[in-house]
């Protein structure tokens, strides 16, 4: 191949990617849908315009990163802080019910597999993936019905915060459990050391960073050193700890998400990302995904997976909203809000292809998922806010 070919894949990536993208917005799907397509459209399984490379899966790879650290900047630690143990609960339901569902699909689809197999771990993964919330598409209805800043709004949005960082907790114990050479112990042992470094670490670079904002306020150098960091933490998670690196972006992401020039850092982010980095991430799923090999019984495997992800999340959270006193159909708005997958789903599912726990013809299932969700949520939230209007009337 060519060295100067990659301009060529490039700018066809970026043409497709965005063009379904607002395709995807004019039908009120979720942008990353439109791209996920375009790669499936430009990619081997259709037009075979572009090939997957190296030099792709490296920037995909610089994506997702990019991604993951966003997130961690726009978390707000004040409102996490405030939401205190009823979100957390909530949180751990949407995690542990959906986790369980997806494994037992699995095992249900292609067998039950001994604790250890390679199975298990395909079979916890698959459930890994389903423990994922995306929330813009909720926001965004919450927003239009001016029910965000309501007490479901509130819980609804901590809840997804803190959910995705469980998430990501499991799927770095499920891909250290994974590793042939490690042992449950070892894990164990370097997910709390990951953690508590960062934790030490993290301190002494924000109070850094506070004196830096203050006395360079709004400038340049400020997101130049914050990706640095980003990075940093990334190849600390991989080279010292086994932890993704994905994790140590999107802690690095939280160490700086509360200085004050947090915004500004993510909207510079948000350049890069948007420009190149994300579309080829997205792109590259669908360049990734193997729609050759799709038979009858990868098709009702991802008619399971959805429903399974779908109603978990409604039974995990809403059960866990009822236990924590709210009503029944407060209970019912907080497990819809919770079921839409988008984003972090597919970063995760594009670990599990990297070390081997996911298969591309998988995606299939993870893509359906998301364009499910992202269509349903919003018409279910509004239905429900309609019977309240009803009931009060």
């Amino acid at each position: 191949m060519e060295p100067y070919s990659v301009f060529k894949d490039l700018a066809i990536i970026i043409i497709f990617a965005k063009g379904f993208g607002i395709l995807a917005r004019k039908c009120k799907a979720p942008q990353v849908v439109g791209e996920i397509i375009a790669g499936l459209i430009i990619g081997p399984s259709i037009l075979g315009l572009v090939q997957q490379t190296e030099f792709l899966t490296e920037m995909a790879e610089v994506g997702v990163v990019l991604l993951m650290f966003s997130a961690g900047l726009e978390t707000n630690l004040k409102d996490l802080m405030k939401t205190g143990p009823i979100a957390f609960l909530i949180a751990c339901a949407g995690v542990f019910v959906p986790l369980v569902g997806g494994a037992l699909l699995y095992m249900g689809f292609y067998g039950m597999a001994p604790w250890g197999s390679e199975n298990f771990y395909q079979a916890v993964f698959v459930g890994v993936i389903m423990t994922a919330t995306s929330v813009s598409i909720t926001v965004e209805s919450l927003k239009e019905m001016g029910k965000l800043k309501g007490k479901v709004g509130t819980t609804i949005l901590s809840a997804a915060i803190i959910d995705d960082v469980i998430g990501i907790i499991v799927l770095t114990f499920v891909i250290g459990f994974k590793n042939p050479e490690s042992n449950p112990g070892r894990v164990v042992l370097n997910t709390f050391l990951f953690f508590a470094a960062a934790l030490v670490v993290g301190f002494i670079l924000y109070k850094v960073f506070k004196i830096f904002d203050d006395k360079y306020p709004h400038t340049r150098r400020i997101p130049i050193m914050s990706l640095a960091i980003c990075f940093i933490f990334s190849y600390a998670a991989e080279r010292y700890f086994g932890i993704a690196d994905i994790t140590g972006a999107y802690v690095a992401g939280i160490i700086l998400c509360s200085m004050r020039d947090a915004n500004y850092v993510e909207e510079k982010m948000e350049v890069s990302s948007y420009l190149i980095f994300g579309p080829i991430f997205f792109a590259s799923i669908g360049l990734k995904t193997n729609i050759d090999n799709v038979d009858g019984a990868i098709l009702l495997f991802s008619l399971g997976f959805v429903i399974v992800a779908l109603t978990t999340k409604i039974i995990g959270c809403g059960l866990m909203a009822k236990l924590c006193r709210f009503g029944m159909r407060d209970s019912l708005k907080i497990g819809v809000g919770m079921m839409t997958r988008g984003e972090v789903a597919l970063i995760v599912a594009q670990k599990g292809l990297s070390v081997g726990l996911l298969t591309p013809v998988y995606f299939t299932s993870v893509i359906l998922l998301i364009i499910i969700s992202s269509i349903c949520t919003p018409i279910i939230l509004k239905l429900l806010y309609a019977k309240d209007k009803e009931a009060a009337a």
